[in-house]
């Protein structure tokens, strides 16, 4: 593997999940930050002028970044000419309008990992968890054929909801243990709102039991990702039904989830099911990549575990932390799985799906 650093852009670089890139990012041996992109407002300043008093990252803006200039993120004329591929966090008014930007960047002969939801309902745009199906990469072909790309393409992460009970799921089937109903209840952090996020008042004391879009979210969006290529793209999954209840709770950073499960046929012992989880392991961990969790899966054995402030940022915040397996009445099993909204369910996430990527030769 080549020593020098793929030179990569930011779109949407003043935001919280832009911050968090460069906060992530900054030290990665494969990646090196050379454009930051934002809106017209931003655009012109330097990083440190444009962002102000709204960092909110843990650590300050790192020397190297404060002064470069921010780029208006629709300006293709002045893309750096020698930029290897762009993280998209742009926000905009509208779906279509993230949707036409993420495309003129795969236009221009850039490739876009996005953590936004514009594209993850394209077929033909592969929406990949890194341990579970990495393969969907094989429609980047597919893409680039039915939109006319040459060097460019989009490849989307899952929303956050959906990474605290996917990756446990999809280690079952792989073990022969097919899930096929799931019934869920989310507790999600304040973070996963985005800056300034909820008001105060509408979260201390206080459960939110609404937000907007998210059970559609994940109640559909696993289907994808348990999907099949097919001649357009990914053909949905039909094996498994869910249903979603999410919920916004007073927790800065961790989204939790409530999770019952039956299986389609066989049922495992639950001693089987802990060892299936601790021992599995996907192409990321085979790989080494630099942001893969050692240990993809941490089953915690102590009764009131995982939460939030304890586990969270578990194996650099990218692995998913499960504990309470115990029967259900209803279904056959229930857990609490946990995951880093902003780091395996945001930023985190896509740079693994980007490491993936450059290991399968997708930026030469």
């Amino acid at each position: 593997m080549s020593s020098q650093k793929l030179k990569i852009g930011i779109l949407g670089a003043t935001g919280i999940v832009g911050q968090n890139y460069i906060k992530l990012l900054i030290n990665h041996p494969w990646f090196d930050i050379v454009d930051l992109a934002a809106s017209p407002n931003s655009a012109g300043k330097s990083y440190e002028e444009a962002v102000k008093d709204k960092w909110q990252m843990s650590t300050n803006i790192p020397e190297k970044i404060k002064g470069l200039i921010v780029r208006d993120v629709q300006d293709y004329k002045n893309l750096p000419s020698d930029l290897d591929f762009v993280f998209s966090a742009v926000n905009m008014p509208s779906k279509d309008q993230i949707k036409e930007v993420e495309l003129n960047y795969a236009k221009n002969d850039i490739p876009v990992v996005s953590n936004n939801s514009a594209h993850r309902s394209s077929p033909d745009v592969p929406m990949i968890i890194g341990e579970i199906n990495h393969n969907h990469t094989d429609i980047i072909g597919i893409q680039k054929k039915l939109r006319g790309l040459s060097k460019g393409f989009i490849v989307v992460k899952p929303n956050c909801s959906i990474q605290s009970y996917m990756t446990p799921i999809y280690a079952l089937k792989e073990a022969g243990y097919e899930v096929n109903k799931l019934i869920v209840t989310t507790l999600q952090a304040v973070s996963g709102a985005g800056y300034p996020g909820v008001s105060s008042l509408d979260m201390i004391d206080n459960i939110v039991p609404y937000i907007g879009s998210e059970e559609e979210k994940t109640e559909n969006e696993p289907l994808k990702i348990f999907g099949t290529i097919g001649e357009n793209g990914i053909i949905n999954s039909t094996s498994i039904e869910i249903s979603a209840t999410c919920t916004r709770v007073p927790v800065n950073d961790g989204h939790t989830a409530c999770t019952s499960i039956k299986f389609k046929d066989k049922i495992p012992e639950r001693d089987e099911i802990i060892d299936i989880w601790r021992n599995f392991k996907s192409l990321p961990q085979k790989l080494n990549l630099p942001f893969a969790p050692i240990q993809p899966i941490i089953y915690l054995d102590k009764i009131d575990r995982p939460q939030p402030k304890k586990d969270r940022d578990n194996d650099k915040g990218m692995a998913v932390t499960v504990g309470r397996l115990r029967k259900d009445n209803i279904f056959d099993y229930k857990f609490i799985g946990l995951s880093h909204n902003t780091i395996r369910g945001a930023a985190g996430g896509a740079i693994l799906n980007a490491e993936i990527l450059k290991v399968k030769g997708f930026f030469e």
